[in-house]
């Protein structure tokens, strides 16, 4: 696999961009690699600067439910630049989008757009301090909710791959108001409730986990979420950035058949655009400016573009048979996989929920942070080096999950299970 032009373009980066890159898990340090730069993509294909292909489950880390380039919402953009880029002003498009959302997600009665998740979870937050007039919240190791100062205590994501302790320029004063516990402990959660359950303002938690690797909830954890803040007068947030529109037409409050009080929203409402949303209960959102006091603002908020990509990317998701047939590719390629993996006599296992997928190099049976980190990184790097040399394209990190989409076909499917036992294959041999 030829790597030049990638590396030409790194090392150029790198002198005018921190670390080469604009996030930064994409610089791929954690698997000892210089990151592809991507020229362009179509379907369920990446295309980089030196004209390799691969079969793609970032998937732009998960906007991509209907995969790149898709011909419908590329004509609707395109119509719709033609009447501009941005007004600063209102349009009918952001109506349209929000009624979708207000339509699709059970718990939400108004919704507020805005630019991405971190904005949406930041604006959440400060929404629930502001309702209940408390300043704590809770979140939980590993889960990851965008680089506000809040959120940054036991984080996911890239502060997990990245082994980030925190970050320097979070205050303490910020931290002493966050509490981190375990994912999935229901009994530790229901404790914590006991004891500081008036002074928490909300529990901010990823329904199901996409930010240390895959992790779904335990049976009652979700229920004693919602059972605890409900009786403390706290405000159960669902950071549904990710599994909204991913783990059913509803998000993860659909699947498990949880109401929270707010929910936010990202990566799929943009169709591959920049944009976020938050919403909930008509009587906590009516504190939003201009009609309540919290103020949240944003230029770009509502952009036309973004609306249009949005709307046209959940119309397709609303046709009879989307999910059902995205969840079946996943599934199909994850028991592929499991497959390979029983029969080499790897410890790691593969795990789906709806249309989000894991694979952890591990033999436990992970369902929180601490188990997580068993796995075995080196396997991962060799694992992810391999898959990359076979056209397969993979989050550079053990900590993320993959992403389905419904322009991947079986041949891509098989394709990718032969590549995993190949290079599995290879790794036990040496």
């Amino acid at each position: 696999m030829r790597v030049e032009r990638s590396t030409e373009l790194f090392n150029e980066a790198k002198k005018i961009i921190p670390g080469g890159v604009n996030s930064p898990v994409r610089a791929c340090k954690s698997v000892g690699m210089n990151p592809l730069f991507i020229k362009s993509a179509k379907g369920s294909k990446l295309f980089d600067a030196d004209g390799n292909s691969y079969i793609d489950y970032v998937g732009s880390w998960g906007p991509m439910i209907l995969g790149h380039a898709d011909p419908v919402v590329n004509n609707a953009i395109i119509e719709a630049l033609a009447q501009g880029t941005s007004y600063g002003a209102p349009t009918e498009r952001e109506i349209e989008l929000a009624r979708m959302i207000v339509d699709m997600v059970p718990s939400v009665d108004v919704v507020r757009m805005v630019n991405s998740g971190t904005e949406a979870t930041m604006s959440a937050v400060r929404l629930a301090r502001a309702y209940t007039k408390r300043d704590m919240i809770v979140k939980f190791d590993g889960c990851y909710h965008g680089h506000a100062d809040s959120f940054l205590v036991e984080a996911g994501s890239g502060v997990a791959t990245l082994d980030i302790a925190g970050s320097p320029g979070v205050t303490q004063d910020v931290v002493k108001h966050t509490l981190s516990i375990a994912y999935n402990g229901i009994e530790a959660f229901k404790s914590l409730m006991r004891e500081k359950g008036d002074q928490i303002a909300c529990v901010i938690v990823e329904p199901v986990v996409g930010n240390m690797g895959l992790v779904e909830p335990v049976p009652g954890f979700l229920e004693t979420l919602r059972e605890e803040t409900a009786r403390c007068g706290s405000l159960l947030i669902f950071d549904e950035v990710m599994t909204g529109f991913r783990v059913a037409l509803g998000g993860a409050q659909e699947r498990y058949g949880i109401m929270p009080d707010l929910t936010t929203l990202g990566k799929v409402i943009g169709g591959g655009l920049p944009v976020g949303a938050y919403g909930g209960r008509a009587e906590i959102m009516e504190n939003i400016a201009p009609q309540g006091p919290v103020y949240q603002a944003g230029t770009l908020s509502g952009n036309p573009i973004a609306m249009t990509a949005g709307i046209e990317t959940l119309r397709r998701l609303s046709n009879k048979g989307f999910y059902e047939e995205l969840f079946a590719k996943t599934d199909e390629l994850v028991a592929g996989l499991n497959r390979v993996i029983e029969k080499l006599g790897v410890k790691a296992s593969a795990k789906a929920v709806g249309s989000m997928m894991g694979l952890f190099f591990t033999d436990r049976d992970v369902k929180d942070f601490s188990d997580a980190k068993t796995s075995d990184l080196a396997m991962f790097t060799a694992y992810y080096r391999g898959m990359l040399n076979e056209g397969i394209y993979l989050a550079p990190s053990q900590f993320e999950a993959g992403f389905m989409s419904s322009s991947h076909t079986a041949a891509d499917i098989g394709k990718t299970i032969a590549a995993a036992e190949k290079v599995l294959t290879a790794i036990k041999g040496k």
